[in-house]
């Protein structure tokens, strides 16, 4: 038994090399798309890799007996199973049987660009549509729809990328047309400190700001809670009891604090990083610094105050 957990994060380059393969023989494509078999990833000279954030999407169908921990979540797998995950949400994957058969299948967020935002499809958005086991009934179909897509990627045909985008999309739908898994929450007396890390995870993860056109995505207590699957008032309270502050107090301190080193350490305009930060209206912003540090944007990128 092993863990796909919690660690560090893990960029294509990574994945690639664990697995002991090419990243840019995948794909010649713009974005970024492959496919493996389960049980070529589980030959002796595989290492399995342990980590809970990505730079890349991920569909798998594994049939085999597991156990995954998906944002406060934990939801055991008898058979066979779907699971979704985006490079938001943090997860790890407990395999208990030996033996484990099925498809992994990534991809970048540019390689879907001109065919619509695969974000905001609900299986990539929360714990609670992600992860759907299968019944006996369902399994041909899915092993159908990954077997297609692998087959795809290693034939010829000279528009296979736009076919696999459309492949990728049937199985979304098809996903989605099911009833989702319904996870137990961790329990015990390190629930409110499992919700803290997770919570604390995703909120740095959106950080430092290194592009003008980055914009965080998850500035509000009500979005962290959707994004981990419980309501804002469970996570305010699990935030309190382990750190004494609220959800927007958090929030707003690590804003502020990448307020700062933008101000100090870039020429962006304050516009620029207000839309960084998660600010549509630039005056919003600037009301929200000056309620914090007592001065404007302004007033602070000419000061020399830290």
């Amino acid at each position: 038994m092993y863990l796909w957990g919690m660690a560090d994060f893990v960029a294509l380059q990574t994945f690639y090399k664990i697995l002991n393969q090419d990243l840019t023989s995948a794909s010649a494509e713009i974005g970024h798309f492959n496919i493996f078999r389960i049980e070529d990833m589980q030959l002796p000279d595989y290492k399995p890799v342990t980590y809970s954030r990505r730079n890349f999407f991920k569909m798998s169908l594994v049939k085999g007996h597991s156990k995954i921990h998906y944002a406060d979540q934990c939801i055991e797998v008898l058979e066979s199973v779907l699971v979704f995950t985006n490079p938001m949400i943090p997860y790890h994957w407990e395999r208990i049987s030996e033996k484990q058969s099925g498809f992994v299948c990534i991809f970048t967020e540019d390689f879907f660009n001109r065919f619509g935002n695969i974000r905001d499809y609900p299986v990539f958005q929360a714990v609670g549509a992600a992860v759907i086991p299968l019944s006996a009934d369902d399994v041909p179909l899915f092993q159908s729809l990954f077997t297609r897509m692998f087959d795809e990627l290693h034939g010829e045909y000279a528009f296979k990328y736009d076919l696999l985008r459309s492949q990728v999309m049937e199985v979304v739908h098809a996903a989605q047309k099911m009833r989702p898994a319904v996870g137990s929450p961790v329990a015990g007396s390190n629930a409110a400190e499992r919700i803290t890390a997770l919570f604390a995870e995703l909120l740095e993860r959106q950080f430092p700001i290194e592009l003008s056109n980055q914009v965080i995505q998850l500035n509000t207590p009500s979005a962290f809670a959707r994004q981990l699957n419980i309501h804002v008032n469970h996570l305010n309270k699990a935030l309190k009891e382990t750190t004494a502050r609220t959800t927007s107090q958090l929030i707003k301190e690590r804003v502020l604090q990448e307020a700062k080193v933008l101000l100090k350490s870039t020429n962006w305009t304050v516009n620029e990083i207000a839309w960084g930060l998660g600010f549509q209206e630039p005056n919003h912003f600037s009301s929200f610094f000056k309620s914090q540090m007592k001065t404007t944007p302004n007033q602070f990128r000419q000061s020399d105050i830290d």
